[in-house]
C-alpha cells in the first residue's frame, strides 16, 4: 500500500503531542487531585514524578526496542499502554493507584516516543523534507506543551480532574485506527537482538529510591532508618547499574560516551535545566489556585506567555548561534532563567499578575529554551555520527531524570519551610506564600549552578541539519 509521508507525519505528531501535552496538562489539576483523592503535600510531587521517572528511565530502552522489533510495532503498544493507562488514572480512587497508573503511563510514553521518531527519519530522507518534518514535529510537540495548561484548565472546570486524562483515551483509538493505513512498518538491519532491561530496572529502580528518599526526608528526618536505608539502597543500585553497563555487550547507555567533555558537561546542564523547569511549574500551578485563588482554567491562561514565549525563544536561539555560537547563547539562556526564577519568588499573594508574575515567566520562558537549544547541539557535537543517537538519548534521559530529582529537591525545601512557617505562628496562606518563595530560590540555585557549568562548555557555529535537530529535541 502507497502512503503519504505526511500523512505519517500527521500520526506520529499526534501520538508525541498528546505524550508532550500530559506533562503539562496534569500540572493544573493537581490541587484537585490533592483534594479529592487527600495526597499529602510531599506525596503530590509523584504525580508527576512516578511519571518522569519511568519515561526517561526506559526512553534508550524503547529505543533499542524499536531498532529490534520493529518501529511501528512497538510505537503501537506503546500508544496502547499510554491510552490504557490514562483510563486507569482517571478512574483511581487513591493516590496510590494514580502514582501507580502514571509510572506505567511514563513507561508507554517511553515506547512510543523514540518509536515515533524512527519511524519518522525512516520516512524521510536526510535533506529538506526531513528538516520541515521535523520541524513540524518538534512545533506540535511544543504547542502541545502550551495549550496542555489551558485544556487542563478547561476539562478541570468544566468536567473534573479525572479530565486531563480521559481526554487521551479517543485520540490513542482513533491513532491505532490509523496506524496500519498510514504508518509503514519499516525495518533496517540490526545486530545481535540483545535488550538491556537489567540496566534499564536498575537504573529507573535507583534513582526512584533517591527521589522517594529525598522526599520522605521532610516528614521522617534525614537521619531516620527509613530515609538512610532508602538511600543507601539507590546508591547501591545505581552503582550496579553502572556495573551492568560497563560490562553489557550492547549497553543502554554506553559509559565511553562520557569520555566526550561536551556530553558529560551539556548533559548536566540540561539536567539542571530540566530540574529548574519542572520545579518552577509544579509550584507556580499550586501557588497560582492555593496562595491567589486562581481557578484551574486561570491558572493555564496565566502560564501561555512562558510557552509563548519558548516557542519565539526556540525561533531566537536557533539563528543566534549561527552568529554568537553555541556557549554564548547557553550562558544568556542560563542568566536569563536565574532572572526567571528571581523575579517569580518576589511574586505575593495581592500583588497583580502583570507585574508579578508575568515578566517572569517570560524570562524563564526565553531562558529554559535558550539553555535546551545549545545545550543539544553541544551534546553530540563530539561523538561519531553512529553514535549521535544514542548520545541524543542519554541527554534527553538526563533531562528528565534530572528534572525528577530537581523536583524532589526543591519540594522538600519547599514542605519543610512552609511547615516550619506554620508551626510559628504564620497562617495558612502566609506559610504557603513562604514556602513557594523559598521553593523557587532552591530552583534558583541550579539555574545558577548552570550559568558556571556552561562557561565549561565548547562554543560551536552549528550547521542547519544540527539547528533543526537540537530545535525539535529541545
Amino acid at each position: 500500500m502507497r502512503r503519504s509521508p505526511w500523512a505519517t507525519l500527521a500520526v506520529l505528531a499526534l501520538a508525541q503531542f498528546i505524550v508532550v501535552l500530559d506533562v503539562t496538562i496534569v500540572n493544573v489539576a493537581l490541587p484537585h487531585i490533592q483534594a479529592d483523592l487527600k495526597f499529602s503535600a510531599d506525596s503530590l510531587q509523584w504525580v508527576i514524578n512516578a511519571y518522569t521517572l519511568l519515561f526517561g528511565g526506559f526512553l534508550l530502552l524503547g529505543g533499542r526496542m524499536a531498532d529490534l522489533l520493529g518501529p511501528r510495532r512497538v510505537f503501537t503498544a506503546g500508544l496502547v499502554l499510554f491510552g490504557a493507562t490514562s483510563l486507569i488514572a482517571g478512574l483511581s480512587n487513591s493516590p496510590e493507584f494514580l502514582i501507580g497508573a502514571r509510572a506505567v503511563q511514563g513507561l508507554g510514553g517511553a515506547l512510543l516516543s523514540p518509536a515515533a521518531l524512527a519511524i519518522l527519519t525512516m520516512t524521510f530522507a536526510h535533506g529538506r523534507e526531513r528538516n520541515i518534518a521535523m520541524g513540524v514535529w518538534g512545533g506540535l510537540a511544543g504547542l502541545g506543551g502550551t495549550l496542555g495548561v489551558v485544556a487542563g484548565g478547561v476539562l478541570v472546570d468544566s468536567l473534573s480532574w479525572q479530565w486531563v486524562f480521559f481526554v487521551n483515551v479517543p485520540i490513542v483509538i482513533a491513532l491505532v485506527v490509523l496506524i496500519p493505513f498510514f504508518v509503514p512498518d519499516l525495518r533496517h538491519s540490526v545486530g545481535r537482538r540483545t535488550f538491556d532491561t537489567l540496566g534499564a530496572v536498575l537504573g529507573t529502580a535507583g534513582l526512584m529510591a533517591v527521589v522517594y528518599g529525598v522526599v520522605r526526608s521532610e516528614p521522617a528526618g534525614w537521619g531516620s532508618f527509613e530515609v538512610i536505608g532508602v538511600l543507601t539502597a539507590g546508591v547501591l543500585l545505581l552503582a550496579a547499574f553502572v556495573f551492568v553497563e560497563s560490562r553489557s555487550a550492547a549497553p543502554l547507555v554506553p559509559l565511553r560516551l562520557f569520555r566526550s567533555r561536551a556530553l558529560s558537561v551539556s548533559g548536566a546542564s540540561l539536567a539542571l535545566n530540566g530540574a529548574g523547569f519542572l520545579s518552577m511549574f509544579f509550584l507556580t500551578a499550586i501557588y497560582l489556585q492555593q496562595v491567589r485563588g486562581d481557578s484551574a482554567l486561570q491558572a493555564g491562561v496565566h502560564f501561555l506567555p512562558m510557552g509563548g514565549a519558548a516557542i519565539i525563544g526556540a525561533v531566537l536561539a536557533s539563528q543566534l548561534v549561527q552568529r554568537l555560537g553555541t556557549r554564548t547563547v547557553q550562558l544568556g539562556g542560563a542568566v536569563l532563567s536565574l532572572g526567571g526564577l528571581l523575579l517569580l519568588s518576589q511574586a505575593d499573594a495581592t500583588g497583580s499578575y502583570a507585574s508579578q508574575l508575568l515578566p517572569g515567566l517570560i524570562v524563564f520562558g526565553f531562558g529554559i529554551i535558550g539553555v535546551g537549544v545549545p545545550g543539544q547541539i553541544n551534546a553530540v557535537s563530539e561523538v561519531r555520527p553512529a553514535e549521535a543517537g544514542a548520545a541524543s538519548g542519554v541527554v534527553n534521559a538526563m533531562y528528565q531524570v534530572g528534572g525528577a530529582l530537581g523536583l524532589a529537591i526543591v519540594t522538600t525545601l519547599s514542605i519543610t519551610h512552609t511547615t516550619h512557617q506554620l508551626t510559628h505562628g504564620a497562617t495558612q496562606l502566609q506559610a504557603l506564600q513562604s514556602g513557594y518563595e523559598r521553593g523557587l530560590l532552591a530552583a534558583a540555585v541550579f539555574a545558577l549552578a548552570n550559568v558556571l557549568l556552561t562557561l565549561a562548555t565548547p562554543q560551536l557555529q552549528p550547521t542547519q541539519a544540527q539547528l533543526t535537530e537540537a530545535t525539535v529535541a529541545a
